[in-house]
């Protein structure tokens, strides 16, 4: 009885667990992110058909109760397409409401895409972070990394086919010299492993560009300047002159070192007034 989280292979079907095999054979329910790939697995892997419900996020509201019901009294395995279930994907949602019901739930070992590229990588993963889709938006994506290399530690993003060249090309402008790791397709007849800046992995990319994108993104904790007297005014007034907007010099200076973004904006602004 309960939930079990079944991680699926990402592409190589031999990757799939024993243990994964024995509760896809045995359960009563498969809750999938998408039913027709569920049920291809379960041919390819010579499992009989079961009952198979839909649970993604456009319907996971109206759904839930009724796989939790089921989930009282029977053995119910939710999948989502290719790797772990709960990773960018509404699984972590029925898990909590399951957890608030009381309802029992397992999750089985298995493969799960930004852990393999993390390590492919090569990057001290002492700390890092598994951030999920990069956002579709530049200023937000501009944002997001510039956070994640202030940390000082490695970051781990997924991201589409469409949007990763925009993604790159981002990287590039606000951190020219960072290294990053790309993995494509993942187990995959065609896996890519790119390594070197964001220029020089996107001039690797085949285009346009096919499959599912892991991005690694090497983080160093940025240098301490100690600036001379008069130094970060001098820094202000230049970018002020050339057009620049207060939040923009806040950001920058920050990035090299001259304080926290929340002093340099407030200097930044009384050096506008």
């Amino acid at each position: 009885m309960g939930l079990i989280l079944v991680p699926t292979p990402l592409g190589n079907l031999r990757d799939i667990t024993l243990r994964a095999l024995d509760v896809l054979r045995d359960c009563d329910l498969i809750v999938a992110e998408d039913t027709r790939v569920a049920r291809k697995l379960l041919a390819a892997l010579g499992l009989p058909a079961k009952t198979l419900w839909s649970y993604r996020e456009q319907n996971a509201e109206a759904v839930t109760a009724g796989i939790l019901e089921r989930a009282r009294t029977q053995t119910v395995a939710v999948v989502t397409d290719a790797g772990m279930p709960g990773i960018s994907d509404p699984g972590q949602d029925l898990v909590r409401a399951a957890r608030a019901e009381a309802i029992a739930v397992e999750v089985l070992p298995g493969a799960s895409a930004f852990v393999c590229a993390a390590v492919l990588s090569g990057f001290d993963l002492r700390g890092f972070s598994f951030e999920g889709f990069v956002s579709r938006r530049k200023g937000e994506r501009e944002r997001a990394f510039s956070a994640a290399l202030a940390r000082g530690t490695a970051s781990v993003w997924y991201e589409a086919p469409a949007r990763i060249d925009a993604t790159l090309e981002t990287l590039a402008s606000i951190a020219p010299d960072a290294r990053v790791f790309v993995a494509r397709e993942l187990t995959k007849l065609h896996e890519q492993q790119i390594s070197g800046t964001a220029a020089a992995v996107l001039a690797q990319l085949p285009q346009p560009p096919r499959g599912e994108f892991v991005l690694v993104i090497e983080s160093v904790a940025p240098s301490i300047v100690e600036p001379e007297e008069g130094a970060i005014d001098r820094e202000v007034d230049r970018a002020l002159a050339a057009g620049a907007s207060v939040p923009q010099i806040a950001r920058d200076l920050a990035r090299r070192g001259f304080g926290s973004r929340a002093d340099l904006y407030r200097r930044a602004s009384s050096r506008r007034s």
